[in-house]
């Protein structure tokens, strides 16, 4: 079972990894070509984009769950029809957000705290960015559906190669050809686009084996997929709520260079975070297939692999980025002022990193197994909590109140998780006991 966890676990890894770098790249770019005001303007724009994909992770997500549960309880005509549903999802999610975005993309821009000349370089980056909401959808939602089809090889090929385009392309729009935030956009999109198509071309020679028969039924499993998007969808985007908080907070009290801070800080950070996300994602099928199964014996053996390696993956994370936390700023060719505040503000974020990988796992394994309460409690409780504490902490502290917030919200959210985690052991003790003692008279569910 150790192997298989980390057959599922390191490409899942990998591929979030890339997936943080993909923001991380056009920061890079941007702020070498734009400057300050560059990494100002992804940072707070970023959300937008990151709500497309949350949303495609979101359906994408929740239907691989319930087409794992259900290839593990031997249904095989019901985990097709969650393939299909899955897919037909997706494009209807495209449509509706580029038809969100295509009048309302100045005014959130604002919402978001953009003005001047930030909001005039979102407004090309966001541009770009609606234009190709379709390959972005399919490109994040396809990839968690080849990976619970078993695939998870060919699901992180997939993002190495979207990843891989927009490197080059960021390089040649941005660096070779003057387009600035617009061609970092372009760039975004097209290496999404690239990672769809890859998709594609996975499941293109299975489309036999994923015939269905279109009785009853179908309406039911759309509803269960589109009660479980909230969970992964959640989990997704609620870390760019909390950039939006922040980035609110440190306007506030710190203007603009507490923003182009954070925005250093947010991308150092995003990398090793989507890395214990990678952990527990990868994870998830796993959890899905031995829920549908009915074996929680193995669910707990799984579950504590994923605790072992994730607290493992954030304490290397934060000795790395503590030894490094002047260093990483120069990458982004930030300002000296810039430098020395990131250097001096980064070890208070770095301290929340073990918190997040309890509850990132705590999350995965609920929305895996169906306990779909227990992880709308966590994704959005944190959110609130760090809202609760900006009310304050910043007034008492100023900026450092704003930086601390994040890593107290993380630990109240990982006892919190803890908490529930005890809470689901107990259920899984007693199925234990059913089904080692059937004359218990204790019915499995």
């Amino acid at each position: 079972m150790t192997k298989t966890f980390f057959k599922y676990v390191i490409p899942s890894m990998l591929a979030f990894a890339l997936s943080g770098i993909y923001a991380i790249v056009d920061g890079f770019f941007v702020g070498n070509s734009v400057g300050d005001q560059g990494l100002a303007t992804i940072n707070l724009v970023y959300p937008l984009v990151a709500l497309i994909q949350a949303a495609g992770t979101g359906i994408g997500m929740a239907g691989a769950i319930h087409f794992a549960i259900a290839e593990g309880g031997n249904r095989m005509n019901e985990r097709n029809r969650y393939f299909w549903i899955t897919c037909g999802l997706l494009v209807l999610v495209s449509v509706v957000l580029t038809l969100v975005y295509l009048p309302l993309g100045g005014t959130l821009l604002r919402l978001l705290g953009a003005q001047g000349a930030l909001e005039s370089y979102g407004r090309e980056y966001i541009t770009v960015i609606t234009m190709g909401i379709l390959f972005q959808v399919l490109g994040v939602g396809l990839v968690p559906v080849i990976r619970n089809m078993g695939k998870s090889i060919q699901a992180m090929a997939a993002m190495i190669a979207g990843f891989l385009t927009n490197i080059l392309l960021d390089y040649v729009f941005v660096w070779v050809l003057p387009y600035g935030l617009a061609g970092a956009a372009a760039a975004t999109v097209l290496g999404q686009a690239v990672t769809m198509i890859w998709c594609l071309a996975v499941l293109y020679p299975l489309q036999k084996m994923l015939k269905a028969q279109w009785d009853k039924g179908w309406e039911y499993q759309t509803t269960r997929i589109l009660k479980l998007t909230p969970s992964p969808l959640g989990l997704t985007f609620v870390p760019n709520v909390t950039l939006i908080l922040i980035n609110w907070s440190a306007i506030r009290v710190g203007g603009d260079n507490a923003v182009s801070t954070y925005a250093i800080i947010s991308y150092v950070c995003c990398v090793m975070l989507l890395l214990l996300q990678g952990v527990s994602d990868g994870t998830q099928p796993l959890f899905s297939q031995y829920y549908g199964e009915q074996n929680p014996s193995k669910v707990r053996h799984v579950r504590k692999l994923a605790f072992q390696f994730g607290l493992a993956i954030a304490l290397l994370s934060m000795i790395l980025l503590y030894s490094q936390r002047y260093a990483s700023a120069v990458l982004f060719g930030a300002s000296v002022q810039t430098i020395d505040a990131v250097g001096r503000s980064l070890p208070v974020f770095i301290l929340g990193f073990a918190f997040v990988a309890v509850s990132r796992i705590a999350i995965s394994y609920f929305y895996a197994t169906e306990k779909n309460k227990y992880a709308y409690l966590l994704i959005y409780g944190e959110p609130i909590i760090l809202a609760c504490l900006l009310l304050f902490l910043p007034a008492q502290f100023g900026i450092i109140g704003t930086w601390a917030a994040v890593p107290i919200s993380q630990v109240v959210i990982a006892v919190f998780s803890l908490g529930l985690l005890r809470k689901a052991e107990h259920q899984e003790s007693i199925l234990l006991c059913s089904q080692n003692n059937p004359s218990s008279g204790v019915m499995q569910d």
